[in-house]
């Protein structure tokens, strides 16, 4: 099996850490550059990095000298947990010097030409690189960005449903998880014993990115699902994992054991990182629960729970993923090991 070389942008945040974390001993995957800020830049990553997540910063990777963030890296392949502030404009130098970059940044993914990818659902929507690189002349460089990590508790059961019985509209409230907001976040003594009805800039997204996501691509772009999303967005007092609770209604009549048989049947695709079930719905009424459900699958499995019909909509359901795993770094892992796959790297 071929070893890549990879560069993490970003790499002492949040996000930033957790790839380095679940990076170490990835067969296809070996860190050989850090990039960040430039009050990090010229020390090594231990001295730069206040270290957040269990266990210990790899000794491989904290020896390394942190650079810039600005072409070029001793790498292959680029991952980003850039603040979107910033991104936009490093991932794009990046993918013109000739980059592959796999960001968790929110700044490109609404952007017609730019994959917004979660691989079980549309992983054909690697068809706009080619676009992607004409339009914009990154030559063999290109963009590939994964969804907000909201959107990972709900849209893949969504897509079951989409693709067995199709979706007419959706109202989703999701409960995020603290460690979402980044570090040090949100203050505790506005989250401890509260709940906080507002996340600046949330509910766009949770409403128009599944719709990019499950559609369908037509050879040119990729034309939205036509189903309409309503949400709200809470951050709430867990520090991982966040929950969804989901109403729907669907195109075609269906039962409830077709329901649950949809998103149990929907496939894991087998990658290194994959999970052994994308999707697990569970019959225990008081599930699913963050410290309890969101390390299923290593952390990349969605858990769906307490799915029974609705009073106005269909059906309703809670979901619930792991925020910056399957909603961060882990999901642009999997994105990468799907570009690997493909042979777009």
């Amino acid at each position: 099996m071929k070893t890549y070389r990879v560069g993490i942008l970003g790499a002492t945040g949040t996000v930033g850490q957790r790839f380095v974390q679940l990076l170490q001993g990835h067969p296809q995957f070996e860190i050989t550059a850090l990039a960040a800020s430039e009050r990090s830049a010229g020390k090594t990553y231990a001295e730069a990095c206040a270290w957040k997540l269990s266990g210990d910063i790899p000794e491989s990777v904290g020896i390394l000298e942190v650079q810039p963030i600005e072409p070029p890296l001793d790498c292959d392949i680029v991952f980003s947990g850039l603040p979107s502030n910033v991104a936009r404009e490093a991932e794009a130098a990046f993918a013109r010097a000739g980059y592959p970059v796999v960001t968790n940044s929110s700044c490109y993914r609404m952007d017609e030409d730019i994959p917004l990818l979660i691989p079980e659902i549309n992983a054909d929507h690697l068809g706009l690189i080619p676009i992607q690189q004409e339009k914009r002349g990154f030559g063999t460089g290109f963009i590939v960005t994964n969804p907000n990590c909201a959107i990972c508790s709900f849209a893949p059961p969504l897509a079951a449903l989409h693709r067995k019985f199709g979706v007419e509209a959706v109202m989703v409230t999701t409960m995020q998880a603290i460690s979402g907001a980044g570090y040090p976040g949100v203050s505790s003594m506005d989250i401890a014993d509260n709940v906080l009805p507002y996340i600046a800039g949330e509910e766009p997204k949770v409403e128009t990115e599944a719709q990019k996501i499950l559609g369908s691509f037509n050879g040119h772009a990729v034309e939205k699902a036509d189903f309409t999303v309503s949400a709200q967005c809470f951050r709430v007092d867990v520090i991982d994992g966040h929950t969804a609770s989901v109403r729907v209604k669907l195109s075609k009549t269906s039962t409830l054991e077709d329901v649950i048989e949809a998103m149990r049947e929907f496939p894991s695709l087998g990658l290194y990182s994959s999970p052994e079930h994308f999707i697990e719905v569970l019959e225990e009424p008081s599930r699913p629960q963050p410290r309890l459900d969101r390390d299923r699958g290593k952390g990349m499995t969605i858990t769906v729970g307490r799915l029974f019909p609705d009073n106005i909509f269909d059906y309703r359901f809670v979901g619930m993923s792991h925020n910056t795993v399957r909603g961060a770094a882990g999901a642009a892992i999997l994105n990468a090991e799907l570009l690997v796959e493909k042979g777009l790297i």
